[in-house]
């Protein structure tokens, strides 16, 4: 595998928090490559770490030791405020619990990235992105009047907007019943197509990690690709 073929290389992450008790280790020498375009599933008992592993990844926070490398960055090396530009132009994340932002429509959630990034919204890709995600007549709608599956639909447009190398998904479709999990799953699927979109699911479902190129399995505080 070339360099430029790598999206993510983590390399002998650990990651220790404090307790009541002493130092409390989560994560120990964790090291993988992912290419460009990869569907990638991990999976493991709770509480084995996947969640802190993510926010490891997706630069919600920060290892004890190692490296995590995206796009040839050294993430380490960035200021809180490079790490946050970086996050908001390279990484897109969707949440079990969706996220969303109550007093934003449907339309104002999936454009809030590049508020946030303060771009002028491209009217004519939000559009398109609304009509691929089939929520046309609910993109004036307030998040509470939304199904379980259009808040995922709006969560997983909110996260495609700025056209990202790497979305992170922690448990995509844990809140939601299994057809509608499934509908959700092939609109996510279908939706990193692109072969420049590498996908990265945290879940319980074996059925969802099925459905991936690579399942990695969080065990013992170590990370093991199936094969």
């Amino acid at each position: 595998m070339s360099d430029t073929d790598t999206i993510l290389k983590l390399t002998n992450l650990s990651k220790t928090f404090l307790s009541p008790r002493g130092e409390l280790s989560i994560l120990e020498n964790v090291s993988c490559d992912i290419k460009k375009g990869e569907k990638i599933a991990i999976v493991g008992p709770s509480g084995s770490g996947k969640s802190t592993l993510l926010s490891l990844i997706g630069l919600l926070d920060t290892p004890t030791a190692g490296t995590v490398e995206i796009a040839g960055v050294q993430t380490e090396s960035l200021s809180e405020a490079e790490q946050a530009r970086f996050r908001n132009q390279k990484i897109g994340f969707i949440f079990q619990s969706f996220e969303l932002i109550s007093p934003f429509t449907t339309e104002e959630n999936i454009a809030a990235p590049q508020e946030i990034a303060q771009k002028t919204v491209a009217k004519n890709e939000l559009t398109q992105l609304i009509e691929r995600l089939g929520l046309e007549e609910r993109r004036n709608a307030m998040p509470q009047t939304l199904s379980g599956g259009e808040k995922q639909r709006v969560a997983i447009g909110r996260a495609l907007m700025n056209n990202p190398a790497l979305i992170l998904a922690d448990e995509p479709t844990g809140s939601l019943d299994r057809e509608t999990g499934e509908r959700v799953l092939s609109l996510l699927i279908e939706a990193v197509a692109e072969p420049d979109t590498t996908l990265i699911i945290i879940t319980h479902d074996e059925s969802v990690a099925s459905r991936m190129d690579r399942v990695f399995e969080l065990k013992n505080k170590m990370l093991h690709e199936r094969t």
